[in-house]
């Protein structure tokens, strides 16, 4: 389990860095989708290389991509907004404040999907801590977005 949440840190630290890396290469282009498909295609090839090393890229058969639900089809949409948003708003409203934003985000909806066992995620009914936890998160980035 400590490795899961090493990896899981390590994402975090990452997802900093990725950042900085896609708005840099968004502004040294002085484009952004071509920037956006490059983030893309170097991602792609990246999971490609990873699929071979460690033999597992095996595709699965018919039976389980017609037994996939719709909704999970969409993460590569979710995730080329993601890399949208880190080229047009990570460097113009700074490091700090866009990625409070963005975690602050995902833990709320993390709350909620938790909450009514959406998406594929086991229920975790909403207490009192989580609510709290959340709040304390809003104001967080509050303060760090302040000039």
């Amino acid at each position: 389990m400590y490795l899961l949440y090493g990896f899981a840190v390590l994402a975090g630290m990452l997802n900093a860095l990725q950042a900085g890396a896609n708005a840099t290469l968004s502004k040294s282009l002085a484009t952004t989708y071509p920037a956006a498909l490059v983030v893309v295609a170097v991602s792609a090839t990246s999971l490609f290389a990873a699929g071979l090393i460690s033999g597992q890229l095996a595709w699965p058969s018919g039976e389980r991509l017609n037994g996939t639900p719709w909704w999970s089809w969409t993460g590569g949409v979710m995730g080329a907004a993601v890399v949208m948003s880190q080229l047009l708003v990570a460097q113009r409203v700074g490091a700090a404040p866009y990625l409070g934003l963005t975690v602050t985000a995902a833990v709320m909806m993390s709350i909620v999907l938790d909450h009514f066992g959406l998406m594929g995620f086991k229920e975790h009914p909403v207490t009192i801590s989580r609510v709290l936890g959340g709040m304390l998160m809003i104001a967080g980035v509050g303060l760090i977005a302040r000039n």
